[in-house]
């Protein structure tokens, strides 16, 4: 992580975030080393509806038309979270982590990762195999995919 500070501060770049299935874990991982404060604005634990709309500024409309889980609503944490706290980097993470939550459709896995900024937007769907654990670890590892995507 230490190599990203360095990156992200070199270039001026900072990161909020908006996440669900991952309880906070991205930006635990994202605030692990000294200093974090430098580029890490800060995020939210958005799991209910109601605090996608009141954190992320995500349109219920949304969420009602395309469901929580969704390409669309993990765009709109992305952006939401990017303009909230006025960072240059949005990451959005919505999904099934498990072992319960599935619905027709949705099984247990299914994860949408968002980035936004400037220079790059865009947004990745994943079906993780494992287990509530594996799922938000991996879930973590594919925000921070998208995060070098976006620095690019």
């Amino acid at each position: 992580m230490k190599p990203l500070q360095t990156r992200l501060r070199r270039r001026k770049l900072t990161i909020a975030a908006a996440e669900s299935c991952t309880g906070g874990l991205l930006a635990s991982v994202l605030t692990a080393h000294s200093g974090s404060s430098e580029d890490f604005k800060g995020g939210a634990v958005v799991y209910s509806n109601e605090a996608k709309t009141i954190y992320a500024d995500v349109a219920p409309d949304l969420i009602h038309g395309h469901g929580a889980v969704s390409s669309v609503v993990a765009g709109a944490l992305a952006r939401g979270a990017r303009s909230r706290l006025n960072a240059t980097i949005g990451l959005g993470v919505t999904g099934i982590a498990g072992p319960g939550g599935a619905t027709p459709g949705k099984p247990v896995g299914l994860t949408y990762i968002a980035v936004d900024s400037d220079v790059y937007s865009a947004v990745k769907k994943h079906q993780w195999p494992y287990d509530r654990e594996g799922n938000r670890l991996a879930s973590v590892g594919a925000a921070l995919d998208l995060l070098e995507k976006a620095m690019e």
